[in-house]
């Protein structure tokens, strides 16, 4: 029985409550560049959603103030902007921001599984071509845990569908950051088995939503006809 696509998009935007915006003064340039968010991962998110009929969880709220991608205790939870706050004031976020977005995604595969289907969870991000002075080498990362065979098959079976449609796309997988570091489908495998749940992030470097409409929309009906393809094999 194929799995149920589940999509979900972390970064999808730079919003900034107004309860925090006083902290966030004088931070546009910064809330601005992919410190602040995935520039065209919500786009991307909600075409891939709207293509495949898939349901799909996202935040339109800034990752500086509290990175939902990240675990409570790691030391990117929190930016320059808000780790300075108190204990109270950082919990606060969390109960507000964090919690309430990752229990409905969990609750939502919980369900799924409970009914006897197994989970393929999508996460949607984008990198930025440059960091530190290093170029980024792909135009597609594919992050996943090389231990859990399912995962490791699916990725293998999108990277070939991928490269069927275009031989220039440089797929790459575990690329620009590893699957198995700390993330929310590295929380979610501790959660399910890898028959029951299997979580890939999909990268997609920044270059492609600032090119022509055009190019940046074939991209994203490529990635949606490879999706639905190994979805419901």
């Amino acid at each position: 029985m194929p799995p149920q696509l589940l999509l979900t998009c972390e970064h999808g935007g730079n919003r900034v409550p107004k309860a925090y915006a006083h902290w966030f003064r004088d931070a546009q340039a910064v809330l601005n560049s992919h410190r602040g968010y995935d520039p065209g991962s919500l786009e991307l998110a909600q075409f891939l959603a709207k293509r495949l009929e898939a349901p799909l969880f996202f935040s339109t709220t800034t990752r500086l103030l509290v990175e939902l991608n990240r675990s409570p205790g790691h030391r990117a939870l929190f930016s320059e902007f808000t780790r300075p706050l108190d204990r109270a004031t950082r919990q606060a976020i969390l109960n507000e921001y964090h919690v309430p977005y990752r229990r409905q995604v969990e609750e939502w595969i919980g369900t799924t599984i409970a009914r006897g289907k197994s989970v393929l969870h999508v996460s949607v991000h984008t990198f930025t071509p440059e960091l530190n002075g290093q170029v980024r080498n792909a135009d597609i990362g594919l992050l996943y845990d090389p231990a859990r065979v399912q995962e490791r098959n699916l990725v293998h079976a999108w990277r070939m569908a991928l490269r069927r449609l275009c031989r220039d796309l440089r797929v790459r997988r575990n690329y620009p950051y590893l699957g198995k570091a700390d993330g929310f489908t590295t929380h979610l495998r501790r959660l399910w088995g890898d028959e029951q749940y299997a979580g890939i992030e999909l990268e997609v470097n920044q270059r492609w939503p600032r090119k022509p409409k055009a190019d940046w929309r074939w991209l994203q009906e490529a990635l949606a006809e490879s999706l639905r393809e190994i979805s419901r094999s």
